[in-house]
């Protein structure tokens, strides 16, 4: 059996189902790694447990980063420690409120509803004609983009999201093509936010460009890495959630046929599919000190990898773990993180996968009509074909 490792992690084996090698991991080498290499860490109380120590964090300014040897030119949120993050997620929280997500379930509802019956009647790539078009038309209203551009939104998400993979994994001119959807990215939302200060709304841009917290704001920089994390984070991880969750309604179809039979399970069911097959398969954190995962020294500087993948399948938190079950209670799952980093956008993922979900529930013929194929992505799982018949 491989051992557990950075370079294991892109087996392309494992892309296409990693879970019985996850299991193997937890069972024979919960935590491995050290000397100089990242920690690799399987189960989840020992990912929680780095996620809320304040040991851990991500790479100073004086450290190398775990996955990536160069600093992207500007960090979001996501990627600072406190008091940073404290300060800019504060102030963004401000903006991205429960009243801006559940403006946007109308017209997810109808979205949901006219992709569905342009693909009813035959074989479509689920993909293509489902699960990528109804993240893109939901951050776009989030961002009051016009129709007739979110393409380009397609685009640079694609493009960015592939990024995010070790330095040493990217192939030649994928770094390349990230800095430059970047910097057009950039350059489009510096004009877009020009819009609204000039002419706000009520989308989330509006209220990010308006945002004040005791004569606190976010300044340009921050504003534009935070837009490119919320495109990234609101994107691709929920097409992933779209198209992961409904490959395993169609692998089982006893589950399936409980959802429409009870639609009200629709809420459970995304938790589930969060858990059995989350869209981010793992992340990293850098000891910010020394201390300890377990009983494996992390010097300061050092990495730790944390399998996402694998600790939601830990059967210390999860009974039978690799059978899946939308009805489970409690679904407990790091899909969306643990502790101050935990994914801001969670309510907004939830209410995209119900309400698409329950749509799915409802339809006379859901089946599966071929082998699905895997993006190259490795921190991201997601698909890019998945052939479906719609009826």
């Amino acid at each position: 059996m491989t051992a557990p490792s950075m370079l294991a992690l892109i087996d392309p084996v494992l892309r296409q189902d990693p879970y019985p090698t996850y299991r193997q991991w937890r069972e024979t080498a919960p935590i491995s790694g050290g000397d100089g290499q990242p920690l690799m860490v399987t189960r989840q109380q020992d990912c929680s447990n780095v996620l809320r120590d304040n040991k851990f964090g991500h790479a100073e300014a004086d450290q190398v980063g775990p996955l990536n040897s160069t600093p992207p030119p500007q960090r979001s949120f996501l990627g600072m420690n406190p008091p940073d993050h404290t300060r800019l997620r504060g102030l963004v929280s401000k903006a991205f409120t429960r009243k801006v997500v559940e403006r946007l379930a109308p017209m997810i509802e109808q979205t949901t509803s006219e992709l569905i019956s342009a693909a009813r009647g035959g074989t479509v790539n689920f993909m293509d004609a489902i699960a990528r078009p109804l993240p893109v038309a939901v951050i776009s209203e989030l961002f009051d983009v016009p129709v007739e551009e979110r393409d380009l939104i397609v685009a640079w998400s694609h493009d960015m999201a592939r990024g995010l993979d070790p330095d040493f994994l990217i192939p030649e001119g994928v770094r390349e093509r990230q800095f430059k959807a970047r910097e057009e990215f950039r350059q489009y939302m510096l004009q877009l936010a020009d819009k609204r200060r000039d002419n706000p709304g009520e989308d989330l841009l509006s209220g990010l460009v308006q945002v004040r917290d005791a004569g606190d704001v976010l300044s340009e920089a921050e504003l534009l890495t935070t837009c490119i994390l919320l495109l990234i984070a609101g994107h691709e991880t929920t097409v992933n959630l779209i198209g992961n969750g409904t490959l395993a309604l169609l692998r089982n179809p006893a589950e399936l046929a409980r959802l429409r039979a009870e639609p009200a399970l629709a809420d459970r069911a995304v938790e589930e599919f969060l858990r059995y097959d989350p869209p981010v398969q793992f992340t990293a954190r850098t000891a910010l000190q020394d201390t300890k995962v377990g009983s494996f020294d992390a010097p300061r500087g050092s990495a730790a990898i944390l399998l996402f993948g694998s600790a939601n399948r830990d059967p210390e938190v999860c009974e039978d773990p690799d059978r899946l079950d939308i009805s489970r209670e409690p679904s407990r799952h790091l899909a969306f993180g643990h502790g101050p980093h935990f994914c801001l956008g969670a309510p907004l993922a939830r209410l995209e996968g119900r309400l698409i979900f329950e749509a799915l529930a409802r339809l006379d013929e859901l089946e599966l009509a071929g082998e699905p194929t895997y993006n190259d992505n490795i921190i991201l799982r997601g698909m890019r074909e998945l052939p479906v018949r719609l009826a």
